[in-house]
């Protein structure tokens, strides 16, 4: 459905008839490959994600952070509320809550309010997707490394399925039985699939991090110069899932220098350490998009693409789902 459309279905700037999807409305509307498209569409038709507002962190008391993500752009414009409750997996309850407010631009009247949960499990893999197409290896079936276990992990798996062949995936978890889940769930999706140990990073092709870690996962001298990693678990300075050793070595790229170079303490440890500088990223994700990088990234040393997650990105994904939402008649 056109943009035109859209707005003529969009509610009153009261709120009447406000869109709401659900995390399995979202989940079906758009896939981790269409979510990567409509990132990489962002990133050409002009957004810069140097000048993207920075999240604001709230701490709450016994339960967690309370985060806040706007965006905006010259045709819709969005808000995203979510809360990080560490305590809530031992309740049975998801890590990650929250809303997204989608807005139209030119008037900011509401369009459609969407799980924000659901919408971060789809936008995460989305942006490693879109990262990976540039920096994975091609022309074979690929041996995964994935650590974690939670929603991220399975997000992380089919959007690296939406764009390469794997030859065996290797779950690696804190939960046993949270890894045994995840690598039957490969198995039924056609990967022969195992669990292990952070030893078997030895001869992957690539390293997913979707953990809550604050301390490494791996050795990183293990990674091979041919190896692609990417970690996303963290957007804290004092966190981080690879160690300095791999950082050191790779090739780094990054969603926005800024954003990094605040947020992201796989790069903040080692710069404080003294073992990198703050030069030491070799690009981001639009140079990688747009072509200014290479394909297939740097030669000779492992490839490390490091994520904090962005408010642009919220907005690209959830006009996507919007709009997929349009194309098949929700009201």
């Amino acid at each position: 459905m056109n943009r035109e459309a859209l707005t003529a279905r969009a509610p009153a700037p009261g709120g009447h008839g406000l869109l709401q999807l659900g995390a399995a409305e979202t989940a079906a509307l758009v896939g981790p490959a269409a979510a990567a498209d409509a990132l990489a569409a962002a990133l050409l038709g002009g957004v810069d994600p140097e000048t993207c507002p920075q999240r604001s962190a709230l701490p709450v008391p016994g339960g967690g952070e309370l985060l806040l993500m706007p965006a905006a752009s010259g045709t819709y414009a969005g808000v995203k509320i979510a809360g990080v409750a560490p305590g809530n997996p031992a309740r049975g309850l998801p890590r990650i809550t929250g809303s997204y407010l989608l807005l139209d631009g030119p008037t900011l009247s509401p369009l459609a309010l969407l799980d924000g949960a659901a919408l971060t499990a789809l936008r995460t893999p989305a942006v490693s997707a879109l990262a990976l197409r540039h920096l994975a290896p091609e022309g074979r079936p690929l041996r995964l490394v994935l650590f974690g276990s939670g929603p991220q992990a399975y997000g992380h798996l089919e959007a690296v399925l939406s764009l390469r062949e794997l030859a065996e995936a290797v779950v690696v978890a804190r939960n046993p039985a949270g890894g045994q889940a995840l690598a039957a769930r490969a198995r039924a999706l056609g990967v022969p699939a195992r669990t292990g140990t952070p030893a078997d990073v030895a001869g992957a092709d690539l390293v997913l991090c979707c953990t809550t870690a604050r301390e490494p996962l791996f050795d990183g001298r293990l990674a091979g110069p041919g190896t692609t990693v990417v970690a996303v678990g963290s957007h804290e300075p004092t966190a981080r899932e690879t160690d300095t050793a791999l950082v050191r070595r790779a090739a780094v790229y990054v969603e926005s220098r800024a954003a990094a170079l605040r947020e992201a303490g796989d790069l903040l440890v080692p710069e404080a350490e003294g073992a990198i500088g703050p030069g030491h990223i070799t690009g981001t994700l639009a140079d990688l998009v747009s072509g200014r990088m290479p394909a297939g990234g740097a030669q000779g040393c492992p490839q490390l693409f490091k994520s904090v997650g962005m408010a642009w990105e919220d907005l690209a994904v959830a006009v996507a789902v919007f709009e997929a939402a349009g194309a098949n008649g929700a009201t």
